[in-house]
């Protein structure tokens, strides 16, 4: 359990570091600004996840 959480915790920053970067990239392109404002919204959900697994984690093993 302890790795399967760590793994995702891992994998959910990673995952909000890659979208937020392709969310500033197609701000800079300017090109379609409703899409750069739904890679910001994908950021914040991401965000979220990796807080609750965090959380969860540090809930769980406690000592």
């Amino acid at each position: 359990m302890h790795t399967i959480l760590v793994f995702g915790i891992i994998l959910a920053a990673l995952a909000t570091l890659a979208v937020l970067v392709r969310g500033i990239i197609q701000m800079f392109r300017g090109n379609d600004p409703r899409r750069s404002n739904k890679y910001m919204q994908m950021r914040v959900v991401l965000q979220f996840l990796a807080l609750i697994l965090v959380v969860l984690f540090m809930t769980l093993f406690r000592q």
